[in-house]
């Protein structure tokens, strides 16, 4: 290839990736914080909830942990077939009978009832997420995906700042038309998923040649790229077989790692709204509370989008998940020891900043060590695994809460020291990843 061309295919790439970052991207991240808002709502809702059913405080950890077990089954069969059907039609069909099941929330009444509905709501979601990355490999060749990855999740954290406060909002509503504030927080947040299912299948294209605001070069390009990676044996796990899942050491370590931090920020996450009221000595209102905690998001947002740039910029991302996760495991252990609420929305900002430091270089890690076949089922047993943790983590949270009496330090020493597991799990296994100009070319032309 003369200079020429590498020129123009450069151009192209750069043309390319800046309509991606403006024109999916964006879409993409508004589905996932409404992923992230009916999947955690629970926690808000439970403010009052949990007093009005009158649910102990292992029920309700159980409830918010069984989730996970629905989404552990279905995940790998869900991504196998949104691969055989097309991401539009089944992103769609996630998100329609998420956004149903997350809205008759509002009916819970009883323990069965609680159970059964947070377990299908884990099945309606199954795939969501790992079915998003495995969309973007149909997009974003292999040497820009982690930087569209980091973007995409640091995007996600700015849309979501205010799903907090809405809940706390809603809460407000306690007594309208004779339901209560969480009766109305479900409903309310459930319904904009459904509509944006109907969204998703009318507008969102299952590949690069039917995106109508790409050009023919564009598209040529990156189809190029796309097929070219997917020949390419370059140490990325190519085929992906539930033999290779328990026999390749990646696969594990991957799984592992996000089992043990899933576990501890779930354990605290679904109990956070009831840790600041209580440290608060019940002067906080449940709407103030839900409200608050927009800081630790507020926080976690601006350094994620400053951790996504340094690691694009210097490829150390093992660094990046090590530091993450020993500085998020620090601000659970500063929970424990915050003498007011004030003190612990410091400290809860600290474990957020830590924990999306790390979660953003460690799903571009994944995302890279994926090669284009083993992508589908590969990407959905690390997140179904993984996400197991958020099964065990409330409810142990909730068993150790009723067993101490209904204190949280026990909880958030297991949070911590979990954490700081999975910094040094990170530090020990996993590869640094290359700087731009180290990278070498995954497509004919890239200028890279």
């Amino acid at each position: 290839m003369d200079d020429s061309e590498a020129v123009s295919s450069s151009a192209t790439e750069r043309t390319y990736l800046g309509k991606l970052m403006w024109r999916l991207i964006p879409f993409l991240a508004i589905l996932y914080v409404f992923c992230l808002l009916d999947r955690g709502n629970l926690g808000i809702a439970a403010l009052r909830m949990q007093k009005d059913l009158g649910f102990s405080d292992t029920v309700y950890g159980a409830g918010a942990g069984i989730f996970f077990l629905g989404y552990f089954f279905f995940e790998v069969p869900s991504n196998l077939i949104m691969q055989r059907v097309g991401a539009r039609r089944w992103i769609a069909r996630i998100m329609l009978t998420w956004g149903a099941i997350s809205a008759a929330m509002m009916f819970v009444h009883t323990v069965t009832s609680f159970y059964i509905l947070r377990f299908l709501l884990g099945v309606a979601e199954a795939g969501f997420y790992p079915g998003i990355l495995l969309y973007m490999t149909y997009w974003v060749p292999g040497n820009a995906r982690a930087q569209v990855i980091s973007r995409f999740l640091a995007l996600s954290a700015v849309l979501g700042l205010f799903g907090s406060p809405l809940g706390g909002e809603l809460l407000e509503l306690n007594g309208w038309h004779g339901l209560a504030g969480w009766q109305w927080l479900f409903l309310i947040e459930g319904l904009p998923s459904m509509l944006l299912g109907f969204v998703v299948l009318k507008f969102l294209p299952d590949m690069p040649a039917q995106a109508d605001w790409l050009t023919p070069a564009e598209k040529d390009w990156v189809g190029n790229c796309i097929e070219q990676e997917s020949r390419k044996d370059d140490g990325r796990v190519e085929h992906f077989t539930w033999k290779s899942a328990f026999a390749e050491p990646r696969v594990f370590f991957l799984c592992l790692i996000f089992f043990i931090t899933a576990t501890a920020g779930n354990a605290v996450g679904f109990f956070m709204p009831q840790l600041i009221k209580a440290r608060s000595g019940g002067l906080w209102s449940d709407p103030f509370v839900a409200k608050i905690l927009i800081i630790p998001a507020i926080a976690g947002a601006i350094m994620m989008n400053l951790a996504a740039k340094h690691s694009d910029k210097t490829g150390r991302r093992r660094l990046h998940v090590a530091l993450g996760y020993f500085v998020a495991a620090l601000g659970f252990l500063y929970c424990v020891y915050a003498p007011s609420a004030w003190v612990l929305i410091l400290a809860l900002s600290i474990y957020t900043m830590g924990e999306r430091v790390g979660a953003g270089s460690y799903w571009a890690v994944t995302t890279s060590l994926m090669g284009a076949r083993a992508a589908a089922g590969g990407l959905a047993f690390i997140n179904s695994v993984g996400n197991l943790g958020g099964f065990f983590g409330p409810t142990l949270m909730g068993y150790l809460k009723q067993r101490t009496g209904g204190g949280y330090a026990a909880g958030l020493y297991m949070a911590a020291g979990l954490m700081l597991a999975a910094s040094v799990l990170a530090l020990a296994t996993f590869r640094q990843a290359p700087t731009r100009a180290e990278k070498g070319r995954d497509c004919p032309g890239s200028g890279r």
